[in-house]
Formats: structure tokens, C-alpha cells, sequence
């Protein structure tokens, strides 16, 4: 199973590669050898430019590898996963707006950047309501229930996606990590009220 052994692999490269741009000391790194400025104004885009190119490979390694079908839904059932993929994506997008789409972009902290050396980003508040009232990583929840109804599943997809579904819940635990040392005993407090990643799983909330 070498297609297998590569999509993990590829998998593996990818996720640390994002791990590690997305931690508190690849940015505090950044700011040491480029400047505050430079690094506030420019880190989030650069970011996601590179998280985007260095998952473009991931993607063609899944594609052009030989490859066999696993299962396909019923067709009475693909309108109704389509249909639940699609608010999914909705719900991913709402939660990508309460945490504020421009900075998650980094067009925010761009624009800071053109303006003036010395307009430095305000810390962001700790989002608790709408669907971080229900868990505290809608992005990751929903993004896996949209992949996991995928009417057709094939090997190579199968594999990415178990793949995807490690890394967003070890990927949740680091973020967790970050959280707690940005806002402190406030979101303690947020983690002993709702869930990680699955809403209403009230029996184990971190």
C-alpha cells in the first residue's frame, strides 16, 4: 500500500509545516529577526499563502495515485448529505466571521501594516457566543462533518481524511495550549463550560 504510506506521509509533512508557522514561537522568531512591525503586519498572510501552496502537493498526491473506491451513498441519501455539506461550509464561514474574516485572512494586520509604523494590532477578544457557545472549534467540527459526508469515498480520499481528522483534534489540543496563554483563566473557564470540538459531548469537555 505505498499510495497509503505517501498520503500519510505527505499528510505528516503538511501538518507539522502548519503546526509549527501557526505557533506563538514562529511568530515571536519572526518578530525578533524582521521587526514587530513587519512581522504583525505581515505574519497571518504569509501564513496562510504558504499553508495554502504547501497543501496543493498533499492534494496531488491523493489524486495521482493509482486509487480503488470504497463505498458510495445510496441515492436517496446524497441530496441529504449535499445539503448538510453545504451547512456545514455556511457554519464554517459564521465562525470564521465571529473571529473576524479580515484578520483571519491577515488582510487586517496588512492594512495596519501599510498604514503606519506605529498602529499595532489590538489584542483580539475571547469569542464565546454564537457557535463557540456550543464548542470551542466550530471551524474543525464542521469542516470534518462536511468531509466525512462525502457521498463517494474512495481509498486515497478515506486515508486523507482520517489524516485530516487526526491532525484538527491534536491540532485542537496545541491550539488549546496557545489559548489558555493568551487569555488565561478565562478560557479555563470556557474549556470547563463547553466542549473541544464536539458539541453537547458534555461528558468530556477538554
Amino acid at each position: 500500500m505505498l499510495n497509503i504510506f505517501l498520503i500519510i506521509t505527505s499528510s505528516l509533512i503538511w501538518s507539522v509545516v502548519h503546526s509549527v508557522t501557526a505557533s506563538h514561537a514562529a511568530k515571536a522568531l519572526a518578530r525578533k529577526y524582521f521587526g514587530a512591525r513587519h512581522a504583525d503586519g505581515l505574519y497571518r498572510l504569509l501564513y496562510n499563502i504558504i499553508s495554502i501552496i504547501t497543501f496543493l502537493p498533499l492534494m496531488a498526491v491523493a489524486a495521482i495515485l493509482p486509487d480503488q473506491p470504497l463505498y458510495r451513498f445510496p441515492d436517496w441519501m446524497i441530496p441529504f448529505a449535499i445539503l448538510i455539506q453545504v451547512i456545514c461550509v455556511i457554519a464554517v464561514l459564521l465562525a470564521v466571521i465571529q473571529v473576524d474574516l479580515w484578520s483571519f485572512m491577515g488582510l487586517r494586520q496588512l492594512l495596519r501594516w501599510l498604514e503606519s509604523a506605529n498602529n499595532p494590532d489590538s489584542p483580539a477578544p475571547l469569542i464565546r457566543s454564537g457557535l463557540y457557545a456550543f464548542m470551542r472549534h466550530p471551524i474543525y467540527f464542521f469542516s470534518l462533518v462536511a468531509l466525512w459526508l462525502m457521498p463517494a469515498m474512495s481509498l486515497n480520499t478515506f486515508t486523507l481524511f482520517v489524516c485530516f481528522t487526526i491532525y484538527f483534534w491534536v491540532g485542537s489540543i496545541f491550539e488549546e495550549r496557545k489559548l489558555v496563554a493568551e487569555f488565561g483563566e478565562e478560557y479555563k473557564q470556557h474549556q470547563r463550560n463547553v466542549p473541544r470540538i464536539v458539541p453537547f459531548t458534555n461528558w468530556w469537555k477538554k
